[in-house]
């Protein structure tokens, strides 16, 4: 049983070697703590013997109380705690920290399971959340042990969404894979949002999740069933290597090529690549390469000939962004990926569920950073008010969760018409939506940052601390207009795809 000590006797440790303060009715012996203190002594010196609530809540996110809980050695006589801690799971009660059917709205789309899904799924990322920062503050390769982690709980088989690939798997919930929908899939990619900083998330699954579904879709069926398992349970790793250093968004203008071997067995690849997500830590390249009469697709284990270097971009190097180099490397002909010169159906086929994926991330993102918002402008105090009681930051935060909420309404409706179109009827009528989908997500985050940053002020352009999320949102938010297609080509796309059915009898 925990020991309840009274506010005068806390008062009377009051010293450098004797220092206990108060946090919410909980008491803390910071005696040893107080030389580990990264603010220096001074500030607990300060609070020594004190009710230190509103001063711990005023600089430390409250995952720093149980991180250091070890301190922890009593409770205030006859006081009950007034700010919860949640639970493993647990969803949030801020207002719009949540999309709206989890926070007890009505909803056409989401069922039971999807409700035990997103809290079965939040409890295994908050267990790896610490790993995740730590990669984010290091710089570090995401490990064998945390992509065999992911991969063994299903999830990272969940991020490539509702197909057969989920055939075996352990899905979070008890999910079977007949049932598992592309909102299940949303929910997946909301919550490594959540918990997963941006470069790392890229690291972790932005190269696998573009890649892998060229191989389930396209590799020889002997190549699919030995690459797609060791994959999607984190033993191998996989990126898509298309872009060059002289081709983005305009794949025809590729210049690495493929040269059929005299005797018919093998390609011998040369050229570049550059900007490959996840390419540093790959052991497969599904690489676009061009071949004599046009682009075709092939599957390139890492081996003799394949160099990799880092490139270091405004995100974490955990991304692992890399150039990668072909030098006469020797592939099999069985790895061809689809039909040879036929590449571009092989590129072109997921790029309507690449971009899903990016708008689901976005729009968890800036639903992150309302909710870091409202709880700052809660508890932060200037000038002797809460920064909420100013109109003005009142004004801030009701234009980023108009915008915010109004986005992901068109995300849940883009994502039911995925869940009742075949790829087909998805082919021809949702590349024009999701394009300018993807053009709104990011105009949405510019929005949602510049004034989160404004409510964070100082704490949002630092990277560790209470604005941390903010600092990497702004920081990172960009890359999600260039990626996948740039805003200018998503918005002229969108607009190409309507004129195709515009009726040629319209008249104002």
């Amino acid at each position: 049983m925990s020991k309840t000590f009274s506010r005068e006797e806390v008062a009377k440790h009051a010293s450098e070697n004797d220092l206990w303060i108060i946090i919410d009715a909980a008491v803390y012996d910071m005696s040893r703590f107080v030389d580990m203190h990264p603010g220096g002594a001074f500030p607990i010196l300060e609070l020594a013997g004190k009710d230190a609530t509103d001063a711990f809540y005023g600089l430390h996110r409250q995952e720093v109380l149980v991180k250091y809980k070890r301190f922890k050695i009593g409770t205030i006589a006859g006081e009950e705690a007034q700010i919860r801690i949640p639970e493993a799971g647990e969803l949030s009660e801020v207002p719009y920290a949540e999309p709206s059917a989890f926070q007890g709205y009505k909803s056409p789309y989401y069922k039971e399971s999807h409700h035990k899904f997103r809290t079965e799924v939040r409890k295994i990322l908050q267990e790896l959340a610490e790993e995740f920062r730590e990669l984010e503050q290091t710089d570090g390769k995401p490990s064998d042990e945390l992509m065999q982690k992911l991969g063994e709980t299903g999830l990272l088989a969940c991020n490539v969404g509702p197909g057969p690939h989920l055939k075996g798997i352990n899905i979070p919930a008890g999910v079977k894979p007949e049932e598992f929908d592309y909102f299940h899939e949303m929910i997946v990619h909301e919550e490594f949002a959540r918990v997963v900083p941006r470069g790392v998330d890229d690291g972790v699954i932005g190269g696998f999740v573009i890649a892998i579904p060229t191989v389930l879709n396209f590799a020889k069926p002997h190549i699919r069933e030995k690459v797609a398992p060791e994959v999607l349970l984190g033993r191998k790793r996989i990126c898509l290597a298309i872009t060059e250093p002289y081709a983005g968004s305009d794949v025809a203008r590729i210049r690495t090529t493929a040269k059929l071997s005299a005797d018919g067995s093998h390609y011998i690849v040369n050229g570049v690549k550059k900007w490959i997500t996840s390419g540093r830590y790959a052991d497969y390249f599904s690489t676009a390469v061009r071949t004599d009469k046009g682009l075709s697709m092939l599957l390139i284990p890492n081996g003799e000939g394949v160099e990799t270097k880092p490139i270091r971009t405004s995100y974490s190097p955990s991304a692992g962004t890399s150039l990668v180099f072909y030098e006469n490397v020797k592939v099999p002909i069985e790895n061809l990926l689809g039909v040879e010169n036929e590449g571009f159906k092989v590129v072109l086929s997921n790029f309507n569920h690449e971009r899903l994926v990016m708008l689901m991330g976005a729009s968890a993102a800036g639903r992150i950073a309302v909710e870091e918002c409202f709880k700052w402008a809660n508890q932060r105090k200037v000038f002797g008010k809460r920064l909420i009681d100013q109109p003005v930051i009142r004004n801030k935060l009701a234009n980023m969760i108009s915008q915010v909420e109004s986005f992901h309404n068109w995300l849940e409706n883009l994502t039911y018409q995925m869940n009742h179109m075949n790829y087909a009827e998805q082919a021809v009528k949702l590349a024009g939506p999701i394009a300018l989908a993807k053009y709104q997500s990011t105009r949405m985050l510019h929005t949602v940052a510049d004034d989160a940053v404004q409510i964070f002020g100082g704490r949002a352009i630092t990277k560790t601390g209470m604005g941390r999320y903010v600092e990497m949102l702004q920081r990172t938010y960009k890359f999600s207009a260039i990626l996948g297609g740039s805003e200018e080509i998503m918005a002229d796309l969108g607009v190409r795809q309507a004129m195709k059915s515009f009726p040629k009898d319209a008249r104002l």
